[in-house]
């Protein structure tokens, strides 16, 4: 089979993200399907240059010098359900994920509808191993679907192949590049667990719902991210953001006792092992003295979230990259405590801004 591919040249990428900054592509091809990226992956190899495969653009930051190669859109759209014996969701990894979440949830199934709201495509929760509100997607994946561009093949990899863990995965970590995800098979269930998350429960609560269906969860996640501006608006400034722009950290058990000294208060936690919590990024964020609705030029703080750092309007990657190094480096001198970022960086290269925020 002849594989062709139809590419535009100098495309602007900021408008294509949820951030709204960033340069242009050098070049960019539509993927309507797995030939498109086996098409991709040929044509950069002729020419000797780099891919980078958009989704969503939600969770990305791209260099203001834009991407020096082909930008390969992700357009594989396909959503089938097989509810007979097994529970199953495939979903194409040009999806959007929230029309997924609202299709499962209309049929019944649960697994997923804490994940309500997040933007973006299917073929990047498997790689940010995407998760809120006690939920994320590893608990549900059965398999993935993906081209592997070391061989040139598509390969379909069980759950237990992915190496999920917090917000990352194999195609993150030591695989990063290497696969390019077409599509998702969810395993889902037809009964509901009990919500553990705080702010889901609460809301439940005061409504006095005492059995909630996936419906009534999806609902209420549904607010609870509108509330802190976490539900994309293009009339809602506060969106304009890569959603949470830091993981919330892991610290030994010391560490968490030590953080409480210099704050004077205790953290929330929530437990992880014996010997290990998570702690809010936004409590430490907060506790290091940022306030939401900070702004820093044309960049700021959420006035909902201080975890969103949001494009005021006119911004540049720099500038997010500055506000962010500020925060980071604050909560380092005041916690001992280094935030992670979670988005992906674009076109920097080796940019020392963004290698300090990565390490």
């Amino acid at each position: 089979m002849r594989l062709e591919l139809s590419v535009a040249g100098d495309v602007p990428l900021a408008a294509r993200t949820t951030l709204g900054v960033g340069g242009r592509a050098r070049w960019l091809a539509d993927a309507r399907s797995s030939h498109d990226v086996a098409a991709a992956q040929a044509w950069c190899e002729a020419r000797g240059c780099n891919l980078f495969v958009l989704g969503g653009g939600s969770n990305l930051v791209v260099a203001d010098e834009g991407f020096d190669g082909l930008v390969l859109s992700m357009r594989v759209r396909q959503l089938q359900f097989q509810t007979d014996d097994a529970a199953l969701m495939l979903a194409g990894a040009g999806e959007p994920w929230d029309d997924c979440v609202a299709a499962a949830v209309g049929r019944g199934l649960t697994g997923i509808e804490c994940l309500s709201g997040i933007p973006g495509q299917v073929g990047g929760t498997p790689i940010q191993n995407v998760g809120a509100y006690g939920q994320d997607v590893s608990q549900t994946i059965h398999s993935v679907c993906a081209f592997d561009r070391s061989s040139g093949r598509m390969v379909d990899l069980a759950a237990a192949d992915c190496h999920f863990g917090y917000r990352t995965s194999r195609f993150k970590s030591v695989d990063a590049g290497r696969f390019i995800v077409t599509s998702v098979t969810f395993g889902l269930r037809r009964e509901l667990a009990a919500p553990t998350y705080p702010d889901v429960v609460t809301y439940l609560r005061e409504r006095a719902i005492e059995a909630p269906t996936a419906v009534d969860v999806r609902q209420a996640v549904l607010s609870i991210r509108r509330r802190k501006g976490m539900v994309v608006d293009e009339a809602d400034p506060d969106t304009r953001s890569v959603g949470s722009f830091f993981m919330n950290p892991v610290v030994a058990l010391d560490a968490c006792a030590r953080i409480a000294s210099v704050a004077g208060a205790m953290p929330p936690t929530f437990g992880v092992d014996a010997e290990h919590v998570k702690v809010p990024a936004a409590w430490l964020i907060e506790r290091a003295g940022f306030r939401k609705g900070d702004a820093d030029g044309a960049v700021g703080i959420s006035t909902r979230h201080p975890l969103a750092l949001v494009n005021r309007g006119g911004a540049t990657a720099r500038d997010v990259l500055r506000l962010a190094a500020r925060i980071k480096r604050r909560v380092l001198d005041r916690y001992a405590v280094s935030l992670r970022p979670e988005p992906i960086f674009v076109g920097f290269g080796r940019d020392p801004g963004v290698e300090f925020l990565l390490s």
